[in-house]
């Protein structure tokens, strides 16, 4: 496989704001939004350290509602890879479903989209140099391209 690094975990949070401040005490601070045509966030990234990220989304169950039993606020695993054309076709040949086959995401970065033998989302993510996610890592300022 050409899997090369964990890229994030993606949560659904109930309160973007308390999510924001409760990592931020562990040293893990915003780093770039995406945001969907009418402003609102679409999701937001979290640098850890290198390409790792923790990508919280808005709309998550209260602590109450998963603590009843109800929706967990886990979304999505992200594997990063170094030639995802290559890794969906070998996951392809091996009987895998393909949920979501190879596109451009907002943030210039190749992803598809599989699910583990469990029903776990996961994402694979080919980072490309233009990418927010690529500028944090190295330093920059992300741009980022709003839609």
């Amino acid at each position: 496989m050409s899997i090369t690094d964990m890229g994030h975990t993606a949560l659904a949070c109930h309160d973007l704001d308390k999510a924001l401040e409760f990592y931020a005490l562990l040293g893990i601070t915003e780093s770039f939004r995406l945001t969907k045509e009418d402003g609102t966030v679409r999701l937001i990234y979290l640098h850890i350290s290198g390409d790792r990220f923790l990508e919280l989304f808005p709309g998550g169950p209260s602590p109450e509602e998963r603590a009843a039993g109800g929706p967990a606020s886990f979304r999505h695993i992200c594997l990063l890879t170094d030639d995802i054309e290559a890794d969906v076709e070998r996951l392809r040949a091996n009987g895998v479903t393909i949920d979501r086959e190879v596109k451009l995401g907002l943030d210039t970065n190749k992803q598809a989209w599989v699910k583990d033998p469990d029903g776990n989302p996961i994402e694979l993510m080919q980072i490309s140099a233009e990418s927010p996610q690529r500028a944090v890592a190295e330093g920059r300022e992300p741009v980022i391209a709003q839609g």
